[in-house]
């Protein structure tokens, strides 16, 4: 998948282009799009631009119109971007070899950044709707017979008008679901379910969720999930780790950074020592099948200790280390276990697909997951 798109307008710039072009061509990040506009010029400067297109046919786009200045021909090649990002290079100048390779964290921030706000945000009308006395929570049922609130749609519609502004499509519990022929060119994309443990929020018990992950090629590489009774929030980094933020509720301002969130949060697993095994399971959701198991792992380990929770913060438990163990012999959808996913990863766990060794794949035709378990990464 192309990471940036760089457009570089052309004019009247025979004697600088070729150091321009070269600076592109040997950036250290091979995965760019360099899209050359040629805005009317009268010099030899198409004829330079086409030989870098003999150079690099598979990276390097070239375009001719008429002259209509920067503004009109960046805009004529915003037209053929693919990247995840866009860049904005004169052609009267050049960069630095590692320049996107050095961007390109912070780039990934701004997005990361973006999807943290909006669940805090959404935790926020949640909860208004939550600590309403009066609020009768507009209960309706869906196909499934699961139940659909009024705090599913508002936190919904927080979250997309945030996550709309970034370059990814979004899989959302309560969005329309695209078919398969259109999400099968996803490779990046949202999934998120903007009110997990809808069942606990009507009971008012406090164990419900907002899930967001961020999927490339069917693995969840960012996650988080956010407790807005608890003002707890979890946010597990592919490369980068998993961490829990206590007492937030919103982002302080506008600038801040990544790691000074990293900073005010607690790295997960934490070191938690248990001399027995720590099972946990589905409050709503224990299966004949799950208990089973857990007569299974009786027998095997001997003193097993069993605690219950809600919605995605089961996942949670076993990235924190608070947990060994948690089977789920019963259905579940990919909004479901996305987010939890990506934070157990990024934790050093893994969510396998039960009597496999493969893990919960996503954005899949059928967006059903299969039974899984989740424990630490096993030794192949």
């Amino acid at each position: 998948m192309i990471k940036v798109s760089v457009i570089v307008p052309i004019y009247n710039v025979e004697k600088q282009l070729a150091k321009c072009l070269d600076s592109l061509l040997n950036q250290t990040l091979k995965n760019i799009q360099i899209i050359l506009v040629n805005d009317g010029s009268e010099d030899s400067s198409a004829e330079i631009a086409k030989k870098y297109v003999v150079k690099d046919p598979d990276r390097v786009l070239y375009f001719e119109k008429e002259n209509g200045g920067l503004s009109d021909a960046r805009n004529y090649g915003l037209k053929y971007a693919t990247g995840e990002y866009i860049s904005f290079v004169d052609s009267d100048d050049y960069i630095t070899e590692n320049l996107y390779t050095d961007l390109l964290p912070y780039m990934e921030q701004k997005y990361i950044l973006s999807a943290i706000d909006a669940a805090l945000q959404a935790g926020a009308d949640i909860l208004s709707i939550y600590n309403d006395p009066a609020s009768d929570f507009e209960i309706e049922r869906k196909a499934d017979n699961s139940p659909l609130t009024i705090a599913d749609r508002k936190a919904h519609e927080a979250i997309v008008a945030i996550l709309n502004d970034t370059p990814f499509p979004v899989l959302s519990e309560e969005g329309k679901h695209l078919g398969y022929e259109i999400r099968r060119g996803w490779d990046t994309l949202w999934i998120v379910d903007p009110l997990d443990g809808t069942k606990e929020f009507i009971k008012r018990n406090g164990e419900f969720t907002v899930n967001i992950a961020l999927v490339q090629n069917s693995v969840p590489v960012f996650g988080i999930i956010y407790v807005p009774v608890k003002k707890e929030l979890y946010f597990g980094i592919e490369g980068v780790g998993a961490y829990k933020c206590s007492g937030i509720v919103s982002l302080e301002d506008d600038g801040v950074a990544l790691e000074q969130l990293i900073g005010k949060s607690e790295q997960i697993p934490l070191k938690e020592v248990h001399d027995h095994l720590i099972v946990v399971a589905s409050r709503s959701h224990l299966s004949p099948e799950t208990e089973s198991y857990i007569a299974d792992l009786k027998k095997k380990h001997g003193s097993v200790e069993l605690i219950s929770s809600g919605s995605s913060i089961k996942i949670c438990l076993v990235a924190e280390g608070k947990a060994d163990v948690y089977p789920r012999f019963a259905p579940t959808m990919e909004w479901d276990t996305a987010a939890g996913h990506a934070i157990a990863r990024a934790a050093g766990m893994e969510v396998y697909q039960a009597g496999k060794e493969e893990p919960l794949r996503y954005n899949k035709e059928d967006l059903l997951n299969p039974w899984f378990i989740v424990e630490p990464k096993r030794e192949h």
